[in-house]
């Protein structure tokens, strides 16, 4: 028990370790790029530091794995260097007895960065894009979906626009049985819009079966009432820019996932990705625990220094390959050729097997 414990601590403190220079790295990385992208707009030096403090998390949260892998490295090419590995297997110790500390970590560290980062990554995701697209183009488009329906906010320098539809096609352009409500730059709502349908189009809605109320202080709404069959208006949205709004599964937290996948299939868009992002999250600690079998099965032996360069690539380099098989797993569930559960959690199991047999065939021969 001392030694299992000794060992989940010197594995906790090289991956707090390591985590803190990758962070560090990524948000100078992240500022200069922040810099460059913006250096046509008058933004203070703080607006974008916010800016990169709010992106970091998302690539911090993404390259976990590679953190767990030269984590575990690090860990037994340290404790093989100070000859601890020897010790141990002299006492007794099996190759997996002693991994159970560093997969018990690597589980612990999946399940609290599911349930506790992944809703401050979805925060911190959602709200760069927000200010990246007020910054750019000065008006703010926001996409809600809720158990009332669809929500959209286009902006302009005429005002602002909310838009409510019942249901939608699945890319988002065309909507039904919606509502608009427009606001003055520097007053409240000035006209209120039914239509059965509204389809976007270059740079504009284009409206079917449309009724008109005119909005504002000491007007009667039911007085100015217009029938219109077609009608037009104008419109800051585009195709890509709603389909960010949602299509995106990291600015939703793992929590509200499930409502948010139920929402998304009644309002008529496809959930598939986000299905497939949430199965993903699931099996984070799994993927975890076999970037720990990988990396431990090419360095998790005495230390010869002439072939403990290339044990070191080939744990990155496999690691690197089980990632690409996993990311080329959820473009496939996403795109429906195969099933959401599949996409999932075939990787992750997959690669334990694999890491466990490697590890077996290091140790055993």
């Amino acid at each position: 028990m001392i030694l299992h414990r000794y060992f989940a601590t010197k594995f906790l403190l090289i991956y707090m370790s390591i985590l803190a220079v990758f962070f560090v790295l990524l948000t100078m990385v992240d500022l200069i790029e922040q810099v460059q992208r913006y250096s046509t707009r008058d933004l203070a030096f703080f607006d974008l530091f916010k800016l990169t403090l709010l992106n970091v998390p998302e690539g911090l949260y993404n390259i976990m794995p590679l953190v767990m892998i030269l984590s575990t490295v690090t860990l037994f090419l340290g404790l093989a260097r100070s000859s601890e590995l020897v010790v141990t297997r002299a006492a007794g110790r099996s190759a997996l007895s002693s991994l159970m500390a560093p997969l018990v970590v690597a589980c612990a560290i999946g399940v609290l960065a599911v349930a506790m980062l992944n809703p401050i990554v979805a925060a911190t995701t959602k709200r760069y894009h927000t200010l990246s697209t007020t910054y750019r183009t000065g008006s703010t488009d926001v996409l809600s979906i809720s158990a009332e329906g669809l929500w959209l906010r286009q902006g302009g320098p005429e005002g602002q626009t909310v838009i409510r539809a019942t249901r939608a096609n699945p890319n988002g352009t065309v909507l039904f049985d919606v509502t608009f409500i427009s606001y003055a730059a520097d007053d409240g709502p000035n006209r209120r819009i039914h239509a059965k349908s509204a389809q976007l189009r270059d740079g504009e809605w284009q409206l079917q079966g449309a009724r008109v109320w005119p909005l504002g202080s000491g007007v009667n709404p039911q007085e100015g009432v217009l029938d219109r069959q077609n009608m037009v208006l104008p419109s800051t949205l585009t195709q890509e820019r709603i389909q960010d709004s949602f299509g995106n599964p990291n600015s939703v937290h793992f929590w509200d996932l499930p409502t948010y996948i139920q929402q998304l299939r009644a309002a008529g868009f496809s959930a598939r990705r986000h299905a497939v992002w949430y199965h993903m999250e699931m099996a984070r600690p799994l993927f975890l625990m076999a970037m720990v079998l990988i990396s431990a099965a090419f360095t998790m032996r005495h230390v010869r220094f002439a072939r403990s360069s290339i044990s070191v690539l080939a744990a990155i380099l496999l690691g690197f390959g089980l990632y690409y098989i996993r990311n080329f797993a959820q473009a496939l569930g996403e795109n429906g050729q195969i099933p959401v559960v599949l996409a999932a959690w075939a990787p992750p199991v997959a690669s334990i097997f694999l890491a466990t047999g490697l590890v077996l065939h290091m140790e055993d021969g």
